[in-house]
């Protein structure tokens, strides 16, 4: 045990110890702690370290586990909130279509009285020919921008929604208190 650190070794001198002609072992110590108590205190530690950290990690597991659920509820609202915005827009381009559809209608129609017309009298004719393709252009271009006010109007309310209901539940009251006292910190 030449190699092994001073505070293991035992001076030769002090291994046996004469008393009443017998020799007596005298034990090693570390720090002036027999083994015994070495043994105890270690198996103190690594029993608090058992309990205490079962515990942290239920703590940390179950923390996690609430984390994970909140992001799964959140993402199912998404796909929610994403089929109901494609369904509106699928609805809106079926209207837009049918709108362009009634209008090639109405072009049709207007076509084939401007010929009848057109028999009748060609002077009339083309200016009643005006005035319908003039008609029907601004009917088609009143649908067209009544069909995308409607699609902004409906998207703004769904993005208001959602964005209200993310914003309910993500800004509690401790960040209401945050943010008001950036705002005073600002003045």
């Amino acid at each position: 045990m030449s190699n092994a650190p001073e505070v293991f070794t035992t001076d030769p001198t002090e291994t046996i110890e004469v008393e009443d002609g017998v020799a007596k072992h005298v034990e090693p110590e570390l720090f002036g702690i027999p083994p015994f108590g070495i043994v105890a205190i270690a198996m103190t530690v690594l029993l608090m370290i058992a309990f205490f950290g079962a515990k942290v990690h239920r703590t940390i597991g179950a923390g996690l586990d609430g984390r994970i659920a909140a992001i799964r509820e959140n993402l199912d609202e998404a796909k929610k909130l994403r089929s109901e915005a494609e369904a509106l827009r699928a609805e809106y381009t079926a209207k837009i279509a049918g709108a362009e559809k009634d209008a090639e209608a109405m072009l049709e129609t207007a076509r084939g009285e401007a010929g009848a017309i057109v028999e009748k009298a060609e002077v009339d004719a083309k200016a009643m020919i005006v005035r319908r393709k003039q008609m029907a252009e601004d009917k088609i271009a009143s649908a067209e921008r009544s069909a995308i006010a409607e699609v902004r109007e409906t998207a703004a309310v769904v993005a208001t929604g959602a964005a209200s209901t993310l914003i309910a539940k993500k800004h509690d009251a401790a960040a209401d208190q945050k943010l008001a006292d950036e705002l005073i910190n600002s003045i």
